[in-house]
């Protein structure tokens, strides 16, 4: 396996819920249980892999099949998502980290609401966009605040109002 296979392999165990918790060492995936395929990917593990608990097993072999599952053009794509993340220093990633477990730990609800916003404002005009950034960018911290505020009573007291079109 090349090192481009091994760095999207872990980004993908990055993105996929590697967040969890470990749990106490078990027996849930053995290595002789795994295909042929799932250990080539894995290789590099097979040494640690009785030593790892139970729930790593099972997100690296989750993530080693989704890997084996995917197109080359999405391998390459992973590889270019997990590069990118590498070059960012530790200090963001872990704030994506944490940014990421508070999004998992939100009501099925609230998921649904921050991933349609997402999608609305990639949908913007990147012109838009950029004078959305550029004015949350120069607000006060005191300013955004409030902006959260007013969203938050506006997502409790409404729930089917009218969206605006941009």
């Amino acid at each position: 396996m090349n090192i481009k296979t091994l760095l999207a392999l872990t980004a993908l165990l990055t993105f996929s819920g590697a967040f969890a918790d470990d749990e106490e060492l078990g027996n849930s995936v053995a290595w002789d249980s795994l295909t042929s395929e799932q250990q080539q990917v894995l290789s590099r593990f097979s040494v640690d892999w009785e030593g790892m608990t139970a729930a790593r097993r099972e997100r690296l072999a989750s993530g080693a099949d989704r890997w084996l599952g995917m197109s080359s053009s999405e391998r390459d794509g992973a590889q270019m998502r997990f590069a990118r993340w590498q070059e960012l220093p530790s200090e963001r990633r872990d704030l994506i980290r944490e940014r990421y477990r508070t999004y998992r730990d939100l009501p099925d609800a609230e998921q649904d609401r921050i991933r349609r916003n997402f999608r609305r404002f990639h949908q913007m005009r990147p012109d838009r966009r950029q004078e959305l950034r550029d004015r949350f960018r120069d607000m006060t911290p005191e300013q955004r605040e409030r902006v959260r505020e007013r969203m938050h009573q506006r997502r409790s007291t409404t729930t089917d109002r009218p969206r605006r079109k941009d």
